[in-house]
């Protein structure tokens, strides 16, 4: 019997020290998982920020490696929820928050809603996450999956709610050619843009004068020392070096912290376990 109690004692002192749920550091996107490249991260964050300013309405993306590292919920839908309600997403009064939760090593994913939406929005819901998250998660491309279905969660649920119409009609159609490359589209805009940036940096050496010889076509390149992360910034070199004389330039910069919405709390609202799952 004394065994017995030792035990339980024991059992209830790790629950009780476990933490039920990671604490959010934006009110956009949470990448504990590090899913997303930095600019994908910080583009959906763009997005879900304008999303804020234009409706009021929380929409918050979450990724985590597993839920088991957090005090044990008898589901993920039960697991969402609790979060959900503890970080208070959504309005206090609509409650017209949106949870979208991908745990990565249990292969689940949740699109919560808060209780403000009526049940039918859990069907746009599912229809979102079977045909546009889980087709490209099983095909292993996490990101394009993340960045559609946000998409499609803004399109068919908060932009509708917020004009007071009911849920965009889910189409029972199955993922064809057109699906795939529609959804491969936003995975290679983002790279097209990301290679912009990157030429428009190099262009910009090869008008430059050399300070030394004053012949144009300098060449620049940035070496990362630390990267940055949502809470701290980072630095880097930016080397300038002339073909012509072999001068060579440095100049230290700072890399801005990742994530537009880092400051700030959520509304307070509530979710009574509405929205839809899945598992790939």
């Amino acid at each position: 019997m004394r065994f017995v109690l030792t035990f339980v004692l024991i059992l209830w002192a790790g629950l009780a020290a476990a933490t039920p749920y990671p604490a959010y550091e934006t009110l956009g996107v949470n990448d504990f998982a590090n899913v997303l490249a930095p600019a994908q991260s910080d583009a959906l964050d763009a997005k879900l920020s304008e999303l804020r300013e234009k409706t009021g309405i929380e929409f918050t993306v979450l990724t985590l490696p597993t839920r088991s590292d957090y005090d044990p919920a008898p589901s993920l839908e039960s697991f969402a929820t609790r979060l959900f309600n503890g970080w208070g997403i959504g309005n206090a009064e609509r409650n017209d928050g949106i949870l979208l939760m991908v745990l990565v090593q249990d292969r689940e994913v949740r699109i919560e809603l808060g209780s403000g939406y009526s049940p039918e929005y859990d069907i746009p819901a599912q229809d979102i996450i079977r045909t546009v998250i889980l087709p490209a998660f099983r095909d292993g491309d996490l990101p394009t999956g993340i960045l559609a279905g946000s998409d499609e969660i803004i399109t068919r649920i908060a932009d509708r709610w917020a004009q007071g119409l009911p849920p965009q009609p889910s189409p029972d159609r199955a993922e064809g050619v057109l699906d795939k490359i529609l959804r491969y589209a936003v995975f290679v805009a983002f790279g097209l843009a990301a290679a912009v940036i990157l030429l428009g940096r190099r262009l910009r050496g090869r008008f430059t004068r050399c300070p030394n010889c004053g012949r144009r076509g300098l060449d620049v390149t940035r070496e990362i020392s630390t990267q940055a992360t949502r809470k701290t910034t980072g630095q880097g070199v930016r080397i300038r070096r002339c073909p012509h004389c072999g001068w060579t330039g440095r100049e230290s910069f700072t890399i801005p912290t990742r994530g537009r919405s880092s400051g700030g709390s959520f509304g307070g609202g509530h979710s009574s376990g509405g929205g839809a799952s899945g598992r790939w």
